[in-house]
């Protein structure tokens, strides 16, 4: 077991006043107040840092900044380490101060640019070397520096394998990570995307379902099921539910066979305890678990898998005026404390507020891939993006060949590139193939044996590793057709099994690509409230979104009620308000809200539960649930609201309810700090999605969200804890 230092002995230098930069650029003096605005101003510009204020206002500022970094030293950066907005060193930034000091005193005096060329006239293990006495914000810095070969060509020399149960990240492979999401967890659709990317070549880094229900029973159901799947087909992978950390924990607890735990990070310490509800001090614990419980503990040391991606700290505003690039570094710092089996970074999934199009997107993933690589993490990429951001396959597929020349361990195989649950666009197993065809890969050594003695590889004359006979073919792992075809028809978003050498056949992505567009459209489709005043007599209200355009590009503006609706909502009588917006797609209200609501409000009224009359808002955002509880005094607020467009044309209607409970009750706050180690506390969320025809039919739904509702009021919990309460 790696030895986990204990925070309050990690050396961090006491935070500084900041310091005025100069550049002189011809005729004209640049100036820059501190390393924050310096770090931003440097860095190519995207949508997020735009918003946040640390964007550079022109290409010669941002080559002014890049002029004044290039000529600190790394020492510089050390002794002034980047704190938050109360002017704390948070935990964060504190891990990433864990390095080899005798490594660092080699390297302290160069320059950035000096370093940045060291680099570049360095081998791999001179890198490697050289890195382990560098901090996140170091990397980040040195990123800044570099163009697009150079941050192709850097990492391209760093090998960080890892080890579970097959052996990953050597030379010339290149792994996958399967994930069969399916929007119900219906375990016959998860059982054939499995079967299908087996088929395919794929999932030799792992198997791994993100959970539409996160709960200890349905992540215990579904490892179970990838457990027995791994079993009998006989697949030298290891599996995963990606759902929280403590819910992976308490079903480790119960013997659900947790063989790597997962968890997203950010890059601050607000993100990670209000927003994802982590601390340093649980991933610890996590850690130690896996470490003396977890099914794989006498086969392979490394069994932690992070998940990263830029933006997140900005999107929830608690970023601490850092820019995207130097927060996602600090994921790697505090991923790098675990020595994890894999990291995965899914920069593009958040959407246009913070990056907007495919030129952000693809030196995002570059800079994120080159800065995990530097910081001796291994890096998976899940390239990817969402339908209401201005990023195509096209783009996406780019950055793909670029990420392999670069070295990336691992992409990511969503089938035929449609994620059926996150509603999300990702790279896929055909891709895979031909990444590995293109490039001359190889999936891991125990996969490729394995692969080779069901046909699904061969050799050439040559020795070349090709697709073998029944590469592709899924039906080779069912016992009868019957079997099979009860799989397929429980799979929504499936076009055809037919391929074209290493690519889907043409019909097959023709009918995927359609699908993909119509569900674009539904993203700028509007609320149409008439027809909707049928359902029910709203009251209408309005947020700080003015237009479709701000609402896309600034989730904040949607979570925040205008002055004027604001003014007009006071304190009402009612245990439960619920609350309809459009989110990211109308047509998901207008296809669930007639079959749902009325059922909703029914059984309110018979179990005696108070209800004010429903809000209905155009363009909201999730968190608008937190100032209409705060206006109108509620218990409860279920916020019932359209996601983002993915899947199939249908899926272009998924609806999903938010359920607030707001901790008023001194006696529930306390338990919800002590349980999430926030004493800040102020509400908790059950979530449940994918509400339609596809899913969750709106009509069921209805009485799940009742179900949810009632177990909310009973036990003063929603969330985490109120699966905790309810199991315990």
């Amino acid at each position: 077991m790696r030895a986990l230092t204990p925070l309050d002995v990690i050396r961090v230098p006491a935070p500084r006043p900041d310091e005025t930069y100069t550049h002189r650029c011809f005729d004209r003096v640049v100036k820059f107040t501190g390393l924050k605005q310096l770090l931003g101003t440097a860095d190519y510009s995207k949508a997020g840092d735009r918003h946040a204020g640390l964007a550079a206002e022109s290409d010669t500022a941002r080559e002014s900044a890049r002029a004044i970094l290039s000529d600190l030293t790394l020492q510089h950066l050390y002794d002034h380490p980047l704190t938050d907005n109360d002017g704390r060193v948070d935990s964060v930034m504190r891990v990433s101060y864990d390095i080899d000091l005798g490594i660092f005193g080699e390297i302290a005096g160069m320059t950035f640019g000096e370093f940045k060329d060291h680099l570049l006239r360095s081998g791999g293990a001179e890198i490697k070397r050289v890195t382990r006495g560098l901090t996140a914000v170091m990397a980040a810095a040195v990123a800044k520096l570099c163009d697009v070969h150079e941050l192709i060509a850097i990492p391209r020399k760093i090998n960080v394998p890892s080890t579970a149960r097959t052996s990953l990240g050597a030379p010339g492979t290149l792994s996958s990570r399967l994930q069969p999401n399916h929007p119900t967890d219906d375990l016959r659709g998860i059982t054939l995307l499995c079967y299908w990317g087996l088929s395919l070549g794929s999932g030799d880094q792992l198997i791994g379902v993100n959970p539409a229900i996160d709960t200890v029973d349905s992540v215990s159901r579904v490892l179970h099921r990838l457990d027995a799947i791994r079993r009998q087909t006989g697949a030298p992978t290891q599996i995963c539910v990606l759902s929280h950390i403590k819910t992976q924990m308490a079903s480790l607890e119960r013997g659900a066979p947790v063989e790597i735990l997962f968890q997203s990070l950010a890059g601050t310490e607000n993100t990670n305890l209000h927003e994802f509800d982590i601390t340093v001090d649980l991933l610890d614990r996590g850690y130690r678990l896996m470490q003396e419980r977890g099914p794989l503990k006498d086969i392979a040391p490394q069994c932690m898998y992070f998940e990263t991606g830029q933006g997140s700290e900005f999107t929830y505003g608690r970023h601490n005026g850092i820019d995207m690039t130097t927060c996602e570094a600090l994921c790697y710092g505090l991923a790098r404390r675990y020595d994890p089996f894999m990291v995965n970074n899914v920069t593009g999934f958040i959407g246009p507020e913070t990056h907007l199009d495919g030129m952000e997107m693809i030196i995002a993933n570059l800079q994120d891939h080159f800065m995990g690589k530097l910081l001796g993490c291994p890096m998976g990429m899940g390239s990817c993006y969402t339908l209401h951001s201005d990023i195509t396959l096209e783009a996406q597929q780019m950055v793909t060949e670029m990420l392999t020349a670069a070295g990336a361990n691992y992409f990511m195989d969503v089938a035929l590139n449609t994620d059926r649950m996150l509603a999300y666009f990702d790279t896929s197993a055909h891709d895979n193939q031909t990444l590995r065809e293109v490039h001359n890969k190889r999936p891991g050594a125990e996969y490729l044996e394995w692969g080779l003695s069901r046909g699904i590889f061969a050799y050439d004359e040559h020795r070349n590793v090709v697709r073998g006979p029944t590469w592709g073919n899924p039906r080779q792992f069912c016992a009868s057709d019957e079997e099979f075809d009860e799989l397929w028809s429980s799979t929504p978003a499936m076009y055809g099994l037919d391929s074209a050498g290493p690519r889907p056949a043409n019909a097959v992505s023709r009918e995927t690509r359609l699908n993909q567009e119509v569900g674009r459209e539904a993203i700028h489709s509007e609320l149409r409230i008439d027809d909707l005043n049928r359902v029910v007599e709203f009251r209408s209200i309005v947020t700080g979104a003015t237009s479709k355009e701000s609402h896309l590009s600034s989730p904040s503006r949607g979570a925040q009620l205008s002055a004027e609706s604001a003014a007009s909502l006071s304190a009402e009588d009612h245990t439960v308000q619920i609350l309809v917006s459009d989110g990211l797609s109308s047509e998901a209200v207008h296809h669930n809200i007639p079959d749902l609501l009325p059922v909703l409000l029914d059984g309110l009224a018979g179990r005696g539960i108070s209800v004010g009359r429903p809000l209905l808002a155009q363009y909201g955002r999730v968190k608008l649930a937190e100032p209409i509880a705060e206006r109108l005094g509620a218990q409860v607020v279920v916020h019932l609201i359209g996601e983002r467009p993915g899947g199939d044309a249908q899926a272009s209607r998924s609806l999903s309810a938010y359920i607030l409970y707001r901790l008023t009750d001194p006696n529930a706050q306390q338990a919800a700090a002590a349980f999430n180690g926030n004493p800040q506390i102020r509400c908790e969320y059950t979530v449940i999605s994918n509400i339609y025809g596809g899913g969750l039919p709106p009509a069921e739904a209805a009485a799940v969200i009742l179900e949810k509702v009632g177990d909310i009021l009973e036990h003063r919990a929603a969330g985490n804890r109120l699966e905790s309460l309810v199991k315990g």
